[in-house]
């Protein structure tokens, strides 16, 4: 199966190794969500690795705008967070699958080649997630409850990054948030 996917993210080993191993035929490289949402208006592509962590904006945002403008884009997320971390906020969002940066080659091209034939990808850490998601008795965890831009905010926050960092992420002003 050789694919034209395009990588939202910044590893060029990614790329190469989807190249060497015959997985893609060509891939399209995205720096930021915007080229990633641009690129998506111009071409059709088999999958989509969109990483969580983009300069300009959350993964989990150009997730949302990319089903908007492709809904049968198959999106898988591919990020340096765990599991636990985003993948049923991911797979709530549209997207076919969550892949953590730590698998190795053989389950990534796995999971590549599941979501172009259409189906989910859902590792075994992924599952377990979801079990206790679903299977949950009582209220939600408070974590649970936030929103996406949130959520988004407590793990910068919780990651130690300042505030004047985290509002430019977000695109956000002090003026913003005191007009509210």
């Amino acid at each position: 199966m050789s694919l034209h996917i395009l990588l939202a993210d910044d590893h060029a080993v990614v790329r190469q190794l989807l190249i060497d191993r015959g997985v893609a035929r060509e891939v399209t490289e995205a720096q930021t969500g915007g080229e990633a949402l641009e690129a998506v208006t111009r071409h059709n592509y088999e999958v989509v690795l969109l990483d969580i962590s983009l300069p300009d904006m959350n993964g989990t945002e150009v997730l949302k705008r990319l089903k908007r403008k492709a809904p049968r884009a198959a999106v898988l997320m591919f990020s340096m967070y765990r599991e636990d971390q985003y993948a049923v906020r991911a797979l709530k969002a549209g997207a076919a699958g969550y892949l953590s940066k730590t698998v190795d080659a053989a389950q990534m091209i796995s999971a590549i080649q599941q979501v172009a034939m259409g189906r989910k990808y859902v590792s075994p850490a992924m599952a377990e997630a979801l079990a206790d998601y679903v299977s949950f008795d009582g209220e939600q965890l408070p974590h649970e409850k936030l929103s996406d831009r949130e959520y988004q905010t407590l793990c910068m926050l919780a990651s130690g990054k300042r505030l004047t960092y985290i509002a430019a992420t977000l695109s956000l002003s002090v003026k913003d948030e005191a007009a509210q």
